[in-house]
């Protein structure tokens, strides 16, 4: 990649293995994982490309200019679809597991839910009072959906998108910047900034703190969850990667903690 651009985000494929990245001057590439090779550069934003999220048949980008685009890599056009609200920049996105919602957070403190068809947000969501980057669909029940906010904000938010109401809310107490849903059993993990930095895996819906986790010493932005849904990696401002056990197996969901750390830097706490 030139030097004149900068990476801003990436999102694999959910199948495949097309890697999608977005870069500080509004371009999406596309790149052959296996082949370590560009097989496509797509325009339409003006800005940073700072999220992305595949559902099964598309990629959504969102940018600094306020806007998404909806693209499908099969098509000849760079984007099928414009999709405008945000007043700020869109610095969160997720699709729902079934595909037929798309999640979008920005800087302007908004959450809004867009439908497979719609260019307007069919729900809007006004609670936060902070950018709201962390956002995770629950793999468990439809149209559930976690939020959270920003530094003047702290909380993780609750939604049902199928009745369009607010659930509950869980003031943490420091920076929400990222947010993801086990699939193996009913419980989420959430990465914090100022003033701690730290992990906390919860129990959904009660609520409960299951672990916290330390270790980093810049807020935590980034966060990924392994294919078995065992093993999350986390990314931070003190330039590491570190890799925590943190969910148990489909077949033995064991809810006992243990915190140890094992011989290739991994902390398990099951």
């Amino acid at each position: 990649m030139p030097a004149v651009a900068s990476v801003c985000s990436v999102g694999w494929a959910q199948r495949g293995t097309h890697l999608a990245v977005g870069t500080s001057k509004g371009k999406v590439q596309i790149w052959d994982a296996s082949r370590c090779r560009k097989v496509r550069n797509m325009e339409g934003h003006r800005l940073r490309v700072g999220a992305l999220a595949w559902s099964s048949t598309m990629l959504s980008s969102g940018s600094r200019d306020k806007s998404i685009l909806l693209r499908d890599i099969r098509a000849q056009e760079d984007f099928v679809s414009k999709l405008s609200g945000h007043k700020s920049e869109v610095c969160g996105l997720k699709w729902s597991y079934d595909n037929r919602e798309l999640a979008s957070g920005g800087n302007d403190n908004r959450l809004f839910v867009w439908n497979q068809h719609s260019t307007q947000p069919v729900l809007k969501y006004c609670e936060h009072t902070a950018a709201v980057k962390a956002i995770a669909w629950s793999p468990h029940l439809h149209g559930l959906l976690a939020s959270g906010g920003g530094t003047a904000d702290r909380c993780i938010r609750f939604w049902n998108t199928t009745t369009n109401s607010h659930l509950s809310c869980m003031d943490t107490g420091s920076q929400v910047c990222n947010l993801v849903w086990s699939k193996n059993v009913n419980e989420l993990v959430s990465t914090h900034g100022y003033s701690q930095n730290q992990i906390i895996v919860w129990r959904y819906p009660t609520m409960s703190k299951l672990a916290t986790l330390t270790g980093h010493s810049y807020r935590v932005l980034y966060l990924a969850i392994s294919p078995d849904g065992q093993t999350i990696v986390t990314g931070a401002g003190d330039e590491t990667l570190r890799f925590w056990n943190v969910f148990p197996s489909p077949k033995s969901q064991n809810t006992e903690s243990e915190i140890g750390a094992s011989s290739l830097g991994r902390t398990v706490i099951r």
